[in-house]
């Protein structure tokens, strides 16, 4: 395996590690105007992921950074060619972030903080899938492998209107409703009473919901992008991918049915790491590959890296690094597990 394709999955990995970590808060989010019927039930959603939210999102940050350092080209294309979906999306995580720190200390802007959680949930999780959607769609390249054409008056070639593509809005509904049964199946294994019964019966339903939308998503990207379909079947990762999809969804109805909280929970996290895996072996060995049509071609893991050098040095740090970062986490949810009673004195 050379440098760049060790990055290239390492990257895949830290953007699971984001999916799977921060997916179920999202689905708290989105959840909690649907399940959050009184004010307690809003307090303990909030404090299921009180602890955790902030460490989950520096899977995120990580991600950006470890694409800007291996692959600047990428970065660069991507970041610029998406400039006003991705500040949009900034801005929600914004105002989710903002919710969680001042919904329980200010009262008075109580309404306020709770659609930001609900909206700043939202917004992501739909953004986050319909840029997976357009990136194995392909993206508008020019030959100097930009989302822009220059000359006098630069125009974007990737606007937010065009991102909204049939195809797009598919994995971005899969993406939703796979944020929606992860966060439904979370507040199961850590509440109790009502809301946990009115959660365990939403993640039986929307595990339903999933298994459909997965299999009209595996249709249209057959359809619309057959290419990406070819690649996923004729690679042994690909198949790998699609083996541990079928199975955690498997075994999350077989869980949910049986009444296993945190068995369904590993369920559902396993259907995330299926679908970044899945997406992964669509576009290998390209990062952005190029829509048909375009004047450029796509950046890959060779024309589209950083030196030997700086991957090799990127990677001794990482080595060093991600273990910590698990601890972390290990540590934090072992120090917070188990079921939310209701409290008095919320912290969250």
């Amino acid at each position: 395996m050379t440098l760049a394709s060790a990055w290239f999955a390492l990257i895949a990995v830290l953007f699971a590690g984001y999916a799977v970590l921060d997916g179920f808060d999202l689905g708290v989010g989105i959840l909690y105007p649907f399940l959050g019927r009184s004010e307690e039930d809003k307090a303990i959603m909030r404090r299921s992921v009180g602890p955790v939210w902030d460490g989950n999102e520096v899977w995120l940050i990580t991600a950006g950074g470890a694409l800007f350092a291996a692959f600047p080209a990428v970065y660069a294309t991507v970041f610029s060619g998406m400039y006003l979906a991705l500040a949009l999306l900034l801005f929600a995580l914004i105002f989710r972030a903002a919710s969680l720190e001042f919904r329980q200390r200010d009262p008075a802007w109580a309404r306020f903080w709770d659609w930001s959680f609900f909206v700043g949930s939202a917004i992501p999780s739909l953004l986050f899938g319909v840029a997976v959607g357009n990136v194995v769609r392909g993206l508008p390249l020019t030959a100097a492998g930009e989302m822009i054409a220059g000359g006098g008056s630069p125009r974007f070639l990737g606007n937010l209107l065009a991102a909204l593509n049939p195809y797009a809005i598919v994995i971005g509904v899969l993406s939703v409703v796979w944020i929606v049964m992860h966060g439904a199946a979370w507040l199961s294994l850590k509440t109790t009473g009502g809301l946990r019964a009115r959660a365990t019966s939403l993640r039986k339903r929307m595990l339903g919901v999933y298994t459909a939308v997965a299999a009209v998503a595996t249709l249209a990207t057959a359809v619309l992008v057959p290419s990406a379909f070819a690649k996923v079947t004729a690679s042994v990762a690909g198949w790998l991918f699609v083996v541990i999809e079928v199975l955690a969804v498997v075994l999350g109805h077989v869980a949910s049915r049986m009444g296993k909280d945190k068995e369904t929970w590993y369920a559902t996290a396993a259907a995330g790491i299926g679908l970044v895996g899945i997406w992964a072996a669509a576009i290998y060995p390209a990062l952005v590959p190029a829509l048909p049509g375009s004047a450029g071609e796509a950046l890959t893991i060779t024309n589209a890296s950083s030196s030997d050098l700086t991957l090799t040095v990127m990677l001794i740090v990482a080595v060093i690094c991600i273990p910590l970062v698990l601890f972390y986490h290990a540590f934090v949810y072992k120090t917070y597990a188990g079921r939310i009673e209701p409290s008095a004195d919320d912290a969250y």
